[in-house]
């Protein structure tokens, strides 16, 4: 769906380590800030055990998981609005996401020195913030402008818009993210075509060193201290720790290592499925021989919406859906079986999509 999630943070934080963890992609990592001077772009693979368990009924050819698409953004500081650092470039790419991840480093490192001298992860957060706050000032000023130009011509929508922008500008001015603004449903259209950065969803990920893996550490409880009552996630992930895990080509290797830890699962794949739901996505599945995938929808879709993820085709000539449930399938093991036990639905265009679902689309072009 073309569906992306921006990785953001200071310098010199362990971004492009969380990166190579989650993307099949890799890059350079170093000890030297703005060592980059462009963003990375990799796909991730949704972790979904249900992938496994359908193969194990369904013998095929090859599963195929749902991806997002992740955006390794060079680190930003303080005056990067005005191009110090890598600047309004990077800026803009944060504009093209859908969701933020910002990773905070919790972590102590004299080889690795912090951009401002000292480790602050609250510190960190409001640098970022007030960046991002100062171009979202910026499009609502500009926003403002052309509003006023329309007043003059007797356009009433424009000076009801006025009137939403400025209170959002006070906001902004006050210190505050677009995400936290109070706004109703019927002025969400005075600011939804500016993009806001500070209005996008935003999970935090605290990465930490070995030792706090499991429990965090004191820079931790500090930023969950500073975002209270935030409606946000906060994650802990041991960014190093992840890396060798990653590097590791067996899954019984990786496995050990992970019950070494004392963790059951790598970090970045809780981020990954946060990510996914972030972004209010979910996954159906299509069933057979020659592969077993899950597709990536947005929550609320429709039956032909769904299909045509798959193929536009499918969406234009939707003539209906075949629908079993992922835990009817899995309890009853078979398709044949599921019929019997009246479970199998045959289900038409206005049919809303569950997570799970398996789908068989017949359409005619």
């Amino acid at each position: 769906m073309g569906l992306q999630c921006g990785i953001i943070g200071v310098t010199n934080v362990g971004k492009s380590t969380i990166f190579n963890c989650m993307s099949s992609s890799k890059v350079e990592t170093t000890n030297f800030a703005f060592s980059s001077n462009k963003s990375n772009i990799g796909v991730i693979n949704v972790p979904d055990k249900r992938l496994q368990e359908l193969e194990k009924l369904q013998p095929t050819e090859k599963v195929i998981p749902a991806t997002v698409d992740i955006v390794d953004i060079p680190g930003l500081t303080r005056g990067a609005n005005q191009g110090e650092g890598v600047g309004n470039k990077f800026l803009a790419d944060i504009r093209n996401t859908d969701a933020l991840i910002h990773v905070l480093r919790c972590f102590d490192d004299d080889n690795l020195p912090h951009v401002d001298g000292s480790v602050d992860p609250v510190r960190d957060i409001e640098t970022i913030d007030f960046e991002l706050q100062v171009k979202d000032l910026e499009s609502v000023e500009k926003k403002i402008e052309r509003f006023e130009k329309l007043v003059k011509t007797g356009d009433k929508e424009a000076k009801q818009g006025i009137v939403v922008l400025q209170e959002l500008k006070s906001h902004l001015e006050s210190m505050q993210n677009a995400r936290d603004f109070s706004i109703s449903e019927a002025n969400k259209k005075y600011i939804d075509d500016l993009f806001l950065l500070t209005a996008k969803p935003i999970i935090y990920v605290c990465n930490v060193d070995d030792k706090s893996a499991i429990d965090g550490n004191q820079y931790v409880e500090d930023v969950k201290k500073a975002l209270e009552g935030k409606d946000t996630q906060i994650l802990i992930i041991a960014g190093e720790l992840e890396a060798e895990i990653a590097d590791l080509e067996e899954e019984n290797d990786r496995n050990e290592f992970l019950s070494d830890a004392g963790l059951t699962e790598p970090g970045v794949n809780k981020l990954i499925r946060s990510a996914y739901s972030l972004l209010n996505l979910m996954s159906f599945f299509t069933v057979g021989p020659k592969e077993i995938r899950a597709w990536t929808i947005k929550k609320g879709m429709t039956a032909p919406q769904a299909a045509g993820v798959i193929h536009s085709d499918l969406e234009r000539g939707f003539i209906r859906a075949e629908v079993m449930k992922y835990d009817d399938f899995i309890t009853l093991t078979s398709e044949a079986k599921v019929k019997e036990a009246g479970k199998f639905h045959v289900e038409g265009k206005n049919y809303v999509v569950e997570d799970g679902d398996i789908l068989h689309i017949r359409f005619n072009v």
